[in-house]
């Protein structure tokens, strides 16, 4: 047999460099490099073998290791997870800082591969710098909570176990039922450490992802059960967009005459102007779905987890005979609702079941007229916030609709947490596949501009931008110098709303006058956060870290300094202050949240009261 003498850090380089997928007959490269924030549990041992045995693999500096996991992870997701890249800690701090974008990664079924540093598996010299000791099982290191987040979690102690640990890192990130982030605990001296590899370890490997056909019984079960039903809604959710299964969605949606509602990751899965796409579902969801959806008898999940934004809590779906079909290529959300189930890859999934409702010359009792009504009722909500004006200032939902009508319909937006998720998810309207980036799982603050740059490097030829708020920017945008570091433009459409308006506006909707939320002074009066609101120029600091930015105050000036922005070529930011509270409501959805059934405020008591008569009425699934 013959062996290669290396380091398990260029062991692992090598395997990594040459593994590669088929989908479709078409072969992509897996893993495109490695991002990583050098240490001293790492920068000898993967550091050097990056240094000097990377192959082709890319290196890039993240500047903060949980911004550098959301950069990857927003590579992967707009990649359709066909490629994806790996990154590389310190011990201890470095290595945490990856936990908060490892269960983002994880909540959405994105591939990401974490190899964080490690105690010395030798003990000798310890305990080490930034060594996590624990006395009562001196196994556990600061890496032991990656596998609360993780799919896959190991450590290897002998060089000789990358092989084994390798492999099913590789399986598990391949997998799209199981896929999320996938962790190799590095000890720092066994990076360093050699050993005779067989040369068979870093041979071409092609990993051939088959798309799984649903079962004929599975088809015929939910066949059996749609022939009877009159008024079916199709929730569609990520997966048919990582199927790239948009025209099978519209070829079922179109032959039976069924509408289609859409998830946060399902977005963009059909054009918002197609005749049968009623836009978002559930919390923040558009008038015609949430209708629809209380009057359905059928619902179609396809590629959905069904959280708690998509059904509202559960109580979206008021038709007391309403039933659920899921279409998943994951078993465990197949199962969701108490649905028939059909374990499939959606495009597969979508054609059998297309072909057997088809046989039993199944259409639905929906009539085009109706969903006209309902959409052309929608459209002109849309058209009033886009145009909506505030006494005080610029309307949020104003500033979306100038951004809507300014920037290429090929361009992508990346959101995640805030008010803006629900505005987007509402109002905004994708005219190709792919342009709606939108990281809801966890909606982690702080994924916005680290997610843009991720998008940026996935799709060079387009126009990335990332919607963000003040608070959102301040927890995380140092990976806006990775993209000037690598030169990936993205431009950055910051709403300052002075605070957590998004939570503050939770907070008074149950009975808060509101407290802690937005950035204001302290009191001298009060004691409290409640003197003038904080001023901070966020395009001076911008700047300061070497983009170009740009303020707008209104609509003019917020269409001229987009038609700016877009003649740039390195990263841009515009400052929108927006009036706090101009953001949408909802449209007869509801959330179901702890509100206290006890408070000194009569306010709070009341809300909690109406929060459990509300809960009372729900039906358990």
């Amino acid at each position: 047999m013959t062996t290669i003498r290396l380091t398990m850090a260029q062991a692992l380089l090598r395997f990594l460099d040459n593994q590669y997928v088929s989908i479709d007959g078409v072969e992509t490269k897996f893993i495109k490099g490695v991002m990583g924030i050098f240490g001293h549990g790492n920068v000898t041992g993967i550091g050097e073998a990056l240094e000097r045995s990377a192959g082709d693999l890319v290196y890039m500096q993240g500047k903060n290791e949980q911004g550098m996991v959301h950069a990857a992870a927003a590579f992967a997701k707009q990649s359709n997870r066909k490629q994806i890249f790996a990154c590389t800690s310190s011990i201890g701090p470095g290595a945490l800082n990856m936990i908060t974008a490892a269960a983002t990664a994880t909540v959405n079924r994105i591939p990401v591969l974490l190899l964080p540093g490690d105690n010395f598996a030798s003990r000798q010299p310890d305990p080490v710098l930034q060594q996590l000791e624990v006395a009562s099982d001196y196994t556990i290191s600061a890496n032991e909570p990656f596998k609360a987040v993780s799919k896959y979690w190991d450590r290897i102690v002998r060089p000789e176990q990358l092989m084994t640990a390798a492999s099913n890192a590789i399986r598990i990130l391949l997998d799209p039922a199981e896929t999320g982030a996938v962790t190799l605990a590095l000890p720092q001296d066994v990076q360093a450490e050699a050993y005779d590899y067989p040369s068979t370890f870093f041979e071409r490997k092609v990993h051939f992802i088959d798309r799984r056909p649903a079962s004929a019984d599975a088809v015929l079960r939910a066949a059996q059960l749609i022939k009877n039903k009159k008024k079916p809604l199709i929730i569609a959710g990520g997966g048919v967009l990582y199927a790239e299964a948009m025209k099978e969605l519209g070829a079922f949606a179109e032959t039976f005459g069924i509408p289609v509602s859409e998830t946060q990751a399902g977005k963009s899965s059909l054009p918002w102007n197609h005749p049968l796409n009623v836009g978002a579902i559930g919390v923040t969801g558009t008038l015609a779905a949430n209708k629809l959806a209380s009057e359905a008898d059928l619902i179609i999940g396809v590629g959905t987890r069904y959280s708690d934004f998509t059904t509202s809590s559960k109580s979206a779906f008021g038709n007391p005979d309403v039933q659920f079909v899921n279409l998943n290529v994951s078993g465990f959300d197949s199962s969701k609702l108490n649905g028939a189930a059909v374990i499939a890859d959606a495009k597969e999934g979508l054609k059998a079941l297309h072909e057997a409702l088809e046989q039993i010359h199944y259409r639905s009792k929906h009539t085009p007229a109706a969903i006209k009504a309902l959409k052309q009722e929608w459209d002109s909500e849309v058209d009033r916030l886009y145009g909506a004006e505030h006494e005080a200032g610029f309307a949020q939902t104003r500033a979306l609709g100038v951004i809507q009508e300014t920037i290429d319909p090929s361009s992508v937006v990346v959101c995640a947490a805030g008010s803006l998720p629900g505005d987007l998810h509402r109002l905004w309207r994708p005219a190709e596949p792919k342009t709606y980036h939108m990281e809801y799982g966890f909606s982690c603050m702080g994924y916005e501009i680290a997610g843009a740059f991720g998008v940026a490097l996935a799709e060079p030829a387009r126009e990335v931008y990332a919607i963000v708020g003040d608070g959102s920017y301040l927890m995380l945008h140092s990976e806006l110098v990775t993209s000037l570091q690598e030169g990936r433009k993205i431009t950055i459409l910051l709403f300052d709303n002075h605070g957590f308006q998004c939570i503050h506006n939770l907070q008074r909707g149950h009975g808060s006058d509101g407290f802690g939320n937005e950035f204001r002074y302290r009191s001298q009066e009060t004691g409290r956060l409640s003197g003038s609101y904080m001023l901070i120029d966020f395009a001076a600091h911008a700047r300061s870290l070497g983009a170009k930015a740009y303020k707008a105050d209104n609509a003019e000036q917020l269409k001229e300094a987009l038609q700016l922005a877009k003649q740039e070529t390195v990263t841009t930011l515009i400052e929108i202050p927006v009036v706090p509270g101009t953001n949408t409501g909802g449209y007869e959805s509801w959330w179901n949240v702890g509100v206290p059934e006890v408070s000194v405020s009569d306010k709070v008591a009341r809300a909690g009261k109406e929060m459990n008569a509300k809960i009372q009425t729900v039906t358990l699934r």
